[in-house]
């Protein structure tokens, strides 16, 4: 069981997204040692699995996968308990300055993709990119190989060396480096459900009942979303400083984007859909893993209808 008297560790993603997680530290008191992940939501699962954080705020598609798989590892580590951004993610489809063989994403087809680890949202991402584009064959993989390359510089270098085609990193993450001329857009597509999710190891949830300090994170993390969408030229202003994001670029970026008004609890049809969806491209077997409504946790889920 986790002590309730510390402070609760919560991994997240060092980007743009993670504003509000800064706003609701800075000003109103969410008493927890944020833990950067770069590598993404795949390495925080691993985190999570091995007690190295209670919390972890990161994309829908890799938490959902996570728990659904077969192999998934005992009872899976951790639940689904809350909603962080409502609308989808828009994911760049990038490959090499000088790959002038890919010419667009049919051209991806039975090619090597980077993904950042197994079980990361780029990888799971490249499965619905080739669901979508008629490219799966019952026993066979879609690509010559899944490159692992943990992070988004070493993706970039990878596409440019040869040693992968293609990857798929959020869009504006991605653009500072079309700009530079470092990689370049082949195409782009979006995940077909809320993009990020709020995730709490069960060792938070005793009894199914969630500990009291999700609860605070919760009330935290909605002030500090309320004060986000309040104060767009501070929080312009801290995403093109303190990240790696221009001022145009985070200015767009806030254009696109949804936080959810209240974090609390997942919806889980949500969840459903995107099960469904995963199924259909070969990621998850049906029968097999955790059932969509087995992901979220008690007194949380169900306050969704």
């Amino acid at each position: 069981m986790a002590d309730s008297s510390q402070p609760l560790r919560i991994g997240y993603v060092p980007e743009h997204f993670s504003t509000p997680i800064y706003f609701a530290q800075k000003y109103f008191g969410l008493s927890a040692k944020l833990i950067p992940f770069p590598s993404g939501t795949g390495h925080m699962i691993t985190a999570i699995r091995s007690g190295e954080i209670d919390v972890g705020i990161g994309l829908t598609e890799a938490w959902v996968a996570g728990l659904g798989k077969e192999d998934t590892p005992g009872d899976g580590g951790y639940r689904i308990v809350g909603t962080y951004v409502e609308t989808p993610l828009c994911w760049a489809i990038s490959t090499g300055a000088k790959r002038p063989e890919i010419t667009s994403v049919s051209s991806l087809k039975g090619s090597k993709i980077g993904i950042s680890r197994i079980g990361s949202g780029s990888q799971v991402m490249g499965y619905v990119l080739a669901d979508q584009q008629g490219w799966l064959t019952p026993g066979a993989s879609p690509y010559a190989d899944f490159v692992i390359l943990q992070n988004f510089a070493n993706l970039r270098n990878a596409v440019n060396d040869g040693m992968a085609d293609f990857f798929m990193w959020e869009h504006f993450t991605s653009k500072r480096y079309y700009d530079s001329g470092e990689i370049r857009r082949v195409g782009e597509i979006y995940t077909p459900w809320s993009s990020w999710k709020i995730v709490a190891s069960t060792a938070l949830l005793p009894g199914g009942n969630p500990e009291p300090r999700l609860q605070d994170l919760f009330n935290k993390l909605d002030e500090g979303i309320h004060y986000f969408a309040a104060h767009n030229d501070e929080a312009v202003k801290y995403i093109s400083t303190e990240l790696d994001y221009s001022e145009e670029d985070a200015r767009e970026w806030l254009k696109t984007v949804q936080f959810a008004i209240k974090t609390e609890g997942v919806d889980l049809k949500v969840i459903q859909s995107c099960v469904d969806i995963l199924r259909k491209a070969g990621v998850l077997t049906e029968g097999k893993g955790l059932q969509p409504e087995s992901m979220l946790a008690k007194g949380l889920g169900a306050q969704f209808p």
